[in-house]
């Protein structure tokens, strides 16, 4: 049985999604082509291009799945302690650093992107910089919501932290010092709480 007639129409263009995703993540966007898509997928080439028309409208859905997903993932940590900014922010970063730690992990999809694809204009290149234009939207509010002195000066510090230790391992591995992601942004963040002077 094919996808198609496994999943019908919605079926299939989330079939396309999932392994495009998995593929592009694990090899790299660059080294999949349309044919191991379709291959992988078990679906006909006409229909990954009735749902995606070329390859980078194929990329920039990917990416915007993994911002949605990422972005869930983000709320359902936040919702696990309402009203208490602070253990939101410590779990999202155990999160992050629980991440880095899993076998899968090829570094951040965003920067993977943005490493591959200069051309800013690219579609999924603009919806990476959205993502981290939101990362910095929400730890600003996050950490304003604790009182922080300079919140957007804390949220950049702590965007680099992230974005440094998804790096660090990704090159590095055990060596990549993740855990020293959630030491410095305690100091930070308490950093930013002491009263000056």
């Amino acid at each position: 049985m094919t996808a198609e007639a496994a999943g019908g129409m919605g079926g299939v263009r989330e079939t396309i999604l999932a392994t495009a995703m998995e593929l592009f993540y694990r090899d790299g966007i660059r080294a999949v082509g349309v044919d191991t898509v379709v291959a992988a997928s078990g679906v006909a080439k006409t229909s990954l291009y009735r749902w995606f028309p070329s390859k980078d409208h194929l990329i920039a859905a990917v990416v915007a799945e993994q911002d949605r997903l990422f972005w869930e993932w983000w709320d359902r940590v936040e919702a696990r302690h309402p009203g208490a900014p602070r253990d939101q922010l410590r779990a999202l970063l155990a999160g992050v650093v629980k991440r880095l730690r899993h076998p899968a992990f090829r570094g951040c999809p965003f920067l993977n992107l943005a490493a591959e694809f200069p051309d800013a204009d690219h579609p999924g290149r603009r919806i990476c910089r959205d993502n981290k234009r939101e990362l910095r939207r929400r730890l600003t509010a996050l950490v304003e919501s604790f009182g922080a002195r300079e919140p957007q000066r804390l949220a950049d510090q702590l965007g680099l932290l992230i974005n440094g230790a998804n790096a660090g391992w990704q090159v590095l591995g055990e060596e990549g010092g993740q855990d020293e992601l959630i030491i410095a942004a305690e100091v930070l963040v308490e950093a930013q709480l002491r009263q000056p002077g």
